[in-house]
């Protein structure tokens, strides 16, 4: 999101991020033009009223709001997509929300976009081998693996960085551009997806994103750096697998 944040600048309202906007076409997957609006009263059918009208409730002086306008802007394809599959499901929810938009709520919360063509650490940060992964692997993740945080929520707590901040992940070839792969990803989700099919990722273990993370005894700590636990077998589907020759 970097680039347009400095796009944004100083001037942080509305009417900057509508010009963005425009500059990009940007739209809701209903072909609406996406437009940067004044915060309304609390509506359960905000999703929908967002994909039928284009209009993003937005209070640009506050982060979290901010930062959900700048994925926009980072991330169109994607959002636009998260919004159509909380426009769909909605309807027929009857007020209790279903666990395919658990899915995507936690990924436009708290997402990241991880690209990575290595096999072997993808394998690392899939099995819960988070010292491997950040601290025996140090050169090699740095080299080779690249999170892009789409989750607005996740880029606002980076503000005040703490150990345990952590993210939802889905795994991406190097070759493929973020947004385009994270929406074919959103894509290929059937009707009865699960949270279980984004891999968890504390992502303040990322060699130097914090000043203590460059302590081995640092990836010790068991309160943030869960070991990993079998989950009891379901039926439930899971989204395609990447290339091989890409991810496995």
């Amino acid at each position: 999101m970097r680039p347009w944040l400095l796009r944004l600048g100083t001037e942080r309202s509305l009417e900057r991020l509508n010009a963005l906007s425009r500059e990009l076409d940007l739209r809701t997957a209903s072909g609406q033009p996406v437009r940067f609006v004044p915060p309304a009263p609390a509506d359960a059918y905000y999703e929908v009223h967002l994909f039928e009208t284009g209009r993003v409730q937005t209070r640009p002086d506050n982060l979290h709001d901010l930062f959900n306008a700048l994925a926009w802007l980072a991330f169109p394809r994607t959002k636009a997509l998260i919004n159509a599959l909380h426009a769909e499901d909605i309807p027929r929810e009857r007020g209790r929300r279903g666990r395919r938009r658990d899915l995507v709520t936690l990924l436009d919360e708290g997402g990241a976009i991880v690209q990575c063509d290595d096999g072997g650490l993808v394998e690392l940060a899939r099995g819960f081998r988070w010292k491997e992964l950040f601290w025996e692997q140090r050169a090699r993740t740095r080299r080779a693996m690249r999170f892009r945080v789409l989750g607005h929520a996740t880029l606002e707590q980076a503000l005040q960085p703490w150990p345990g901040i952590a993210c939802k992940a889905l795994f991406v070839p190097f070759g493929e551009e973020p947004d385009a792969a994270a929406h074919a990803w959103l894509a290929a989700l059937g009707a009865g997806a699960t949270p279980h099919a984004l891999a968890p990722l504390p992502v303040f273990g990322y060699p130097g994103w914090l000043p203590d993370n460059a302590r081995a005894d640092f990836y010790d700590d068991t309160r943030y750096f869960r070991p990993f636990r079998e989950r009891p077998h379901t039926a439930e589907p899971v989204p395609p697998a990447l290339p091989r020759d890409a991810v496995p």
